[in-house]
């Protein structure tokens, strides 16, 4: 009987809610912070917020990300009309780093059982441009992040010393711990646990009603999943060594139009995220450097000494170009290695050996008469004669008279008539 009356209960709050068509959002962040999660939870605020939604609902699982696409989404949050509960999950979820901050800017904050949130510690300054490393920014960087936590703390009326221990000393906790240090607001075990413990609750003198409410999924458009997907350090990685080839080979070997059309495709998307990712100005100029050694080898008699450094150069130019930017950002040795070697093969392989082709002695054609010597079939003057070379009879015209098998020098061709004269003279 018990069992009946709860799912009457809820059947009923269920048909209450459908009759007055309230309606949760909800956006799934999962993943590194970007311009795309920026544009993606700015467009579902504003949509929840036309839609007359009773919340939204980020449900949000991330490592952290840039700290002004951070500044993007929490800037919305704040200025929101509909209220945001951010739900750190499923189970297992983490809200690190950039996600710490938008939790803590929550008007609900919300976890999972078994996830976790801090070490907001900031390892980028916002987009673009080598990071300053110099301790001066450093610090400078710090304090800026520290009181901007603080500030959203202080305004979501959180635990404003330990969002300042998670910037300064990257402070992780539990979600256990983060209800009893007033970090977060309450734990749901899933979406389902979470819409009740948020009906009836007062939000911004709002009286939230989400027990039974229809929760409309706001996905990410094709826009924003497909720059999602390539705004990663590896996918610029690629790009630029496509950009790599594709330009030098065209250069190598012109009129092959493919490589080059690939090459300044890639190199502009590989420009675009430059000027989003932190790229290390430092790694970016040794693998600058490795180019140029791979070109000059090919032409220097180095016996492969320019090319060895070459790939040291690249490797370490590699291993630079997002290391300023945290673990988030740096690329495994897995895919470094084997691009080292690549790129050292491609360029003293296949660019080398077709740098060095354009500038080798023409071996075919009329070219290649000019300065032989031949026997003359007939005898030679200006108004012509004959001469047998390469497998071929040709005219040839002499200034000087030429007798029957006396040997001839060509000194010129034109058109189809060579142009002798007796040689040694």
């Amino acid at each position: 009987m018990k069992r009946c009356g709860t799912i009457l209960a809820a059947g009923v709050l269920l048909w209450a809610a459908s009759a007055r068509g309230e309606t949760v959002c909800l956006i799934n962040v999962d993943g590194v912070i970007g311009p795309a999660t920026a544009d993606y939870v700015s467009r579902g605020i504003d949509e929840a917020a036309s839609r007359g939604a009773q919340c939204l609902i980020i449900q949000l699982d991330t490592p952290g990300g840039l700290l002004d696409s951070t500044k993007i989404i929490v800037q919305k949050m704040l200025s929101s009309s509909v209220p945001v509960v951010v739900y750190v999950g499923p189970a297992g979820a983490w809200a690190g780093s950039a996600g710490c901050f938008i939790t803590l800017a929550a008007d609900v904050a919300a976890m999972a059982p078994t996830t976790s949130i801090g070490a907001a510690h900031p390892v980028s300054v916002g987009q673009g441009g080598e990071e300053k490393t110099d301790e001066t920014m450093k610090q400078k960087l710090e304090n800026f992040a520290t009181s901007w936590i603080e500030t959203i703390a202080k305004k979501r009326k959180r635990n404003i010393e330990w969002a300042k221990s998670s910037v300064m000393e990257s402070s992780s906790i539990t979600a256990d711990k983060a209800l009893e240090l007033n970090v977060i607001d309450l734990i749901a075990k899933d979406q389902a646990d979470l819409l009740r413990q948020l009906d009836g609750r007062e939000v911004n003198g709002r009286t939230l009603k989400t027990a039974g409410a229809q929760v409309v999924g706001i996905p990410m458009s094709i826009r924003e999943r497909v720059f999602q997907m390539i705004w990663r350090p590896e996918v610029m990685y690629i790009l630029m060594l496509a950009a790599i080839y594709g330009l030098i080979g065209e250069l190598s070997n012109p009129g092959a139009i493919l490589p080059g059309v690939v090459g300044a495709i890639a190199l502009i998307l590989a420009l675009y995220m430059a000027a989003i990712l932190p790229i290390s100005v430092a790694g970016l100029a040794l693998i600058g450097l490795a180019i140029a050694l791979f070109v000059i080898d090919a032409f220097a008699s180095t016996h492969g000494v320019l090319t060895a450094g070459g790939i040291v150069s690249f490797f370490l130019g590699s291993l630079m170009l997002f290391d300023s930017a945290g673990p988030l950002f740096q690329l495994s040795l897995a895919l470094i290695i084997p691009a080292t070697l690549l790129t050292g093969a491609f360029f003293l392989l296949v660019i080398g050996a077709g740098l060095r082709a354009q500038f080798w002695p023409v071996k075919v054609g009329k070219e290649i008469l000019k300065g032989k010597t031949v026997k003359a079939l007939t005898p030679i003057d200006a108004r012509g004669g004959k001469v047998f070379v390469e497998g071929e009879y040709w005219n040839a015209v002499s200034d000087a008279p030429i007798d029957q098998d006396q040997d001839v020098d060509i000194v010129g061709v034109h058109g189809l008539t060579l142009h002798v004269k007796p040689k040694n003279s």
